[in-house]
């Protein structure tokens, strides 16, 4: 099996952690997005993984390196292609035409899920699908009796599937997938200006090819800072679940207590501070008389002084807050 992910959007709703990496490569839970999707992906399938392509921008060389590297750890050959203009979804799925074989993956790299199933490699197509409160904001498909789909609604107005459709798809026949994805763009079949999957989706099925959902339990979206701050504190919460040790062996706590579920990579340094819960922390940051809840903080930064809660703050960061020297009287009040 082949996994597709398309990544090469600017990620600009995450400016400015965006703005030198690309979001996937933004860490939740200690690990990057699109290695954590990877990962999910590869748990539910039961084929293994041989190559996995990022659809990627002029994201430069390290960037590319790591992508390997996180294929090369799945066991399977990792492939970077490009996508030089933003033509839509359809457009960059081609851009790996190489690799759109046999059966495929598609994956956008803005979300992370939990699901109970184990993925039928023998349907034709699967959908990955979660019930949402709000079904107008999103993508749904409809479905008949048999739970087959029967079409594709973009952000319905009024009420016909609350089943939003989460950016992960499975095709039993890579090959199919990119005539299809051909015969859009060779017949420049646009809507809203931009090439479509869900164009593609939708010609499929004309023909018979039948396409069911896959119900995941869980969607976690990475597509702003609020919302990756939220996932990274579910993520905790469920690997702390699973018995994972989230506290690398090298990190140095002193004084300090820690609020679980955390993750802390190696060479972090905590001193007279409460860290947790639902915090991250890279490599070799150092915190100091602080108190930190619900944050992600990347690597060789310095914080001291601070109270901070809800909060991105990236590699090489420092934020340092004097002692205040204050004097007031009574019935004052000062917020911060």
């Amino acid at each position: 099996m082949n996994i597709v992910i398309p990544m090469a959007g600017m990620g600009k709703r995450m400016r400015p952690h965006t703005l030198t990496i690309p979001k996937p490569l933004i860490p939740v839970g200690g690990k990057p997005i699109v290695q954590r999707l990877v990962e999910d992906i590869t748990d539910v399938v039961d084929q293994k993984i041989e190559n996995i392509g990022f659809i990627i921008g002029d994201f430069g060389t390290e960037t590319e390196n790591k992508l390997l590297a996180i294929a090369e750890k799945m066991g399977a050959k990792g492939h970077i292609f490009y996508q030089d203009e933003p033509l839509g979804t359809a457009h960059a799925i081609l851009c790996a035409k190489k690799i759109l074989s046999g059966p495929v993956v598609v994956a956008f790299a803005d979300t992370l899920f939990r699901t109970d199933f184990k993925m039928d490699t023998s349907q034709d197509g699967i959908i990955w699908v979660h019930k949402v409160e709000n079904p107008s904001s999103f993508g749904v498909v409809k479905l008949d009796k048999s739970g087959m789909i029967t079409d594709f609604i973009e952000k319905p107005e009024t009420f016909v599937s609350d089943l939003a459709i989460i950016g992960i798809y499975f095709f039993k026949d890579g090959e199919n997938l990119k005539n299809e994805l051909n015969f859009l763009i060779d017949n420049d079949i646009k809507d809203k200006g931009e090439y479509q999957i869900t164009n593609a989706l939708e010609n499929m099925k004309n023909k018979g090819i039948k396409l069911i959902p896959g119900e995941v339990t869980e969607w976690m979206d990475c597509g702003n800072k609020d919302a990756t701050v939220q996932t990274n504190g579910r993520v905790l919460h469920h690997d702390m679940k699973k018995g994972k040790s989230m506290i690398d062996a090298g990190a140095i706590i002193k004084n300090s207590t820690i609020i679980e579920p955390c993750y802390l990579a190696k060479g972090v340094k905590i001193e007279n501070s409460v860290i947790g819960p639902g915090v991250s922390i890279g490599e070799n940051t150092v915190i100091r008389k602080s108190v930190i809840s619900n944050s992600i903080i990347q690597t060789e930064s310095e914080i001291e002084g601070n109270v901070i809660d809800n909060s991105m703050i990236g590699n090489n960061t420092s934020i340092i807050s004097a002692a205040k020297d204050l004097s007031i009287g009574d019935y004052n009040h000062k917020k911060d």
